[in-house]
């Protein structure tokens, strides 16, 4: 058995037990990875899949048990590629941050440009997705470090810790009616159209609760995964805004908009930093991760990843 054989196993698995898709991904032929599958089922005296023909149906349950143990061997070599990059060139790199477009806009911008400071030759590679992306970009080993406020606790391949708190705020245009209230309640906010997150972005589901609660249906007009598509629509009069309270914090005096903090409404949240569990961290992923939150260091991370504390609620902001 070889690592190749491992890699086609569980690259058609990833890919919908497809494997054509597969051998597109591993830039060879799709009768090359059939073949290196069926003489590592041979080798083992197992069928890792089940077929139909020459497809492949399902993943049977030895082939689950082979599955677990080639995803643990692979992600130790990786680990293995990390460490000997990691002692080869301590200052260079790659940093691979997994975020949702909130994060990406309002929190790492000051992160990233401190740690390009400190590390020049350090490239950062930033994607963007929705919290089950950030999380799936992780467990894949895409990227070093996730960044999201929902979804990263659920997945067991997780460590997840808590980075900062952050409340939601009110946004309308000034002379909204709405601009000299100090605490609006959930009664004027339910009489209003409202321009929000969509349901899996950005503590949503926090403001669905509180008014389902109250036993009230908020006018929710506009859905977007972006703060400043919301804020647009705001200015245009489509609604009341509900957003993060970061995404106001760089917005001029004479935006046009005011701000009203609803805490008291909708509660805080959590924004939480992911690593993937087991993972070998380079020296930079760590010091990017202390650039986030005063909250947030290597002792920390180090404990979590190694089954310590750190997902728990002792470290909650």
């Amino acid at each position: 058995m070889n690592l190749h054989q491992f890699r086609f196993v569980r690259e058609a698995v990833r890919r919908g037990l497809n494997l054509t898709e597969a051998a597109k991904a591993l830039h060879t032929s799709q009768p090359g990875v059939s073949k290196a599958i069926l003489e590592l089922e041979e080798e083992l005296g197992i069928e890792i899949f089940q077929r139909h023909g020459k497809r492949l149906r399902r993943i049977t349950e030895p082939g689950q048990h082979v599955l677990a143990s080639i995803e643990r061997i692979l992600h130790e070599l990786e680990n293995l590629k990390a460490i000997g990059e990691e002692f080869s060139k301590q200052e260079r790199g790659t940093l691979s941050i997994a975020a949702t477009h909130t994060q990406a806009r309002y929190m790492l911008p000051g992160p990233v440009a401190l740690l390009r400071r400190r590390y020049p030759e350090v490239r950062v590679a930033l994607h963007q997705g929705n919290p089950e992306q950030v999380a799936q970009m992780l467990i894949d080993g895409a990227a070093d470090i996730g960044l999201a406020t929902e979804s990263l606790e659920a997945h067991d391949e997780l460590i997840t810790v808590p980075c900062y708190d952050w409340q939601h705020v009110i946004v309308v245009p000034t002379g909204h009616a709405l601009a000299a209230v100090a605490r609006p309640t959930l009664e004027q906010l339910a009489a209003e159209p409202l321009v929000s997150y969509h349901p899996t972005f950005t503590g949503r589901r926090r403001i669905d609760n509180a008014f389902l609660q109250r036993k009230l249906r908020p006018d929710v007009v506009l859905e977007a995964i972006d703060s400043d598509v919301i804020k647009t629509y705001v200015k245009l009069g489509l609604g009341v805004g509900i957003v993060a309270e970061m995404a106001m914090r760089d917005d001029p005096p004479d935006s046009g908009l005011v701000s009203i903090p609803v805490g008291h409404l909708f509660g805080r949240n959590v924004t939480r930093v992911a690593f993937r569990r087991g993972a070998y961290l380079r020296h930079f992923v760590f010091s990017f991760a202390e650039l986030l939150s005063d909250r947030l260091t290597r002792a920390l991370i180090e404990r979590a990843l190694a089954g310590g504390a750190g997902d728990d609620d002792n470290y909650q902001l």
